[in-house]
Formats: structure tokens, sequence, C-alpha cells
């Protein structure tokens, strides 16, 4: 029996590739996410998936969720902190309570899904978070500053979890795309140049499924043939 994977922002895009790529092989999954009819609704559709309604900034989201998936798997095997939102602004048009939005879901949800996560993992002998992060952690763009900022601060996390947790059979993988054809951020998906959300599930499962003794530590994505500039 595959193992019990925790995704978060699981009703749509990146996470719903994901959640329904896991089921599709075998993984136990449970799904959280703020839009709880979405949520539902892939549940149903996904045999023996939990639904765990929830915000990943709520810490109390989290201790709930973790428990949820013990209760119901007898075990958590793996974390994907997958929830992202993003404001595209100029820093000096950017209000405070955007700047909190960005940060606290991309850069301290995160913390709190491992903080969380950790415990569970441990109790099973060890297990795999994998942070969905993105190029615009290593490339600085125009309109950027609050993303920017939280996917750079979401590689110093991760990189400092994985020496944390590395020797207590708990590995930490990043993945990284570019450009992916979701609506996230406002955008219109339609545009074929781009990664699909497919495509990152498919290095998820990847981090997932290296043998025990191996970790790799961290996956780049990139279309392509991209329209212009480093995507």
């Amino acid at each position: 029996m595959k193992g019990a994977v925790l995704i978060t922002g699981a009703s749509r895009g990146i996470g719903e590739a994901t959640a329904r790529l896991l089921h599709a092989k075998g993984y136990r999954v449970g799904l959280m996410a703020r839009d709880e009819k979405r949520l539902q609704a892939l549940a149903a559709e996904l045999e023996g998936a939990l639904p765990l309604p929830g915000d990943v900034r709520e810490e109390g989201d989290w201790a709930r969720a973790v428990a949820a998936m013990e209760e119901a798997f007898g075990e958590l095997s793996a974390l994907v902190n997958n929830a992202g939102v993003g404001v595209m602004k100029p820093v000096h048009e950017l209000t405070l309570e955007e700047w909190r939005l960005v940060l606290d879901t991309n850069l301290t949800g995160a913390f709190l899904g491992i903080r969380h996560a950790v415990p569970a993992l441990l109790r099973r002998g060890g297990g795999t978070i994998v942070n969905v992060g993105s190029l615009a952690g290593k490339n600085p763009f125009k309109g950027g500053a609050a993303y920017n900022a939280s996917k750079f601060g979401l590689l110093g996390l991760a990189g400092a979890a994985m020496l944390d947790l590395r020797e207590a059979n708990v590995r930490v993988v990043n993945v990284l795309p570019g450009s992916v054809d979701t609506g996230f951020a406002g955008n219109t998906p339609g545009q074929a140049w781009k990664l699909k959300p497919e495509d990152v599930a498919q290095a998820v499962l990847f981090a997932l499924e290296m043998p025990g003794h191996a970790m790799v530590s961290e996956i780049e994505l990139r279309p392509t043939r991209p329209t212009s500039g480093p995507r």
C-alpha cells in the first residue's frame, strides 16, 4: 500500500493535479484547501480521498488536518506544501495587508506545515516533505516584491529544514517550476507554451518515489519553449 500524503492548495491547479496523479498511483490522499465546495467535489471524485477544509495560515487547521490524516490512514508519510497566492504590484504600491497575505500563505504556511507534519512523520519512522516553490525564488522580477520574498524565503526555510531532518529519515525536497498554465494570480489559462500542472505533479511523484537511501533536494522545471525571457 502506498503512503498517505497531505496536499495543500488541493482544490485547483497544481494541487489538484498532484492529488489526481498520486491517487491514480495508489497513494492515499488528504486534500487541504480553503475552497470547501471545490474540495468536497474533488474528494467525492477521488475514492477514499480525505477532504480537509482549512487555511494554511491557521495553526489550528494544521493540527486538525494532521490528526485527521493519522486517524483516517493510520499515518502521515508525506506532506506536499503547495498552497500559495500571488499579488503582483510594484513594491511601493503593495499594501501591508497584501504583503502579509502573500508571506503568511507562501512562507509561514509552509513553516506551519513542516512544524505539524514532522512529529507525525517521525512517528512512522520518516517520510518526505515536498515544497512547491518557484523559479521566482531565485529570479526576482518586476512587480514581484512580495511573491519573490516569499519564495526566496521558502528556499531558506527548506534548506535549513533539510539539514535539520535528514538524519531523522525525513527528506525535504523543493520543486521549482517556471510559468505554469493555471489561473494563479489572475492569469488566464490556455497558454500552450507554459508548463502544465500535471508536469509539476510528475516532479512531486518523482520526489516521493526516490529510493529511501537517496534524496533529490531540488527539481527545477522550465517550459521547453518560453515566449521570452528566463521562464
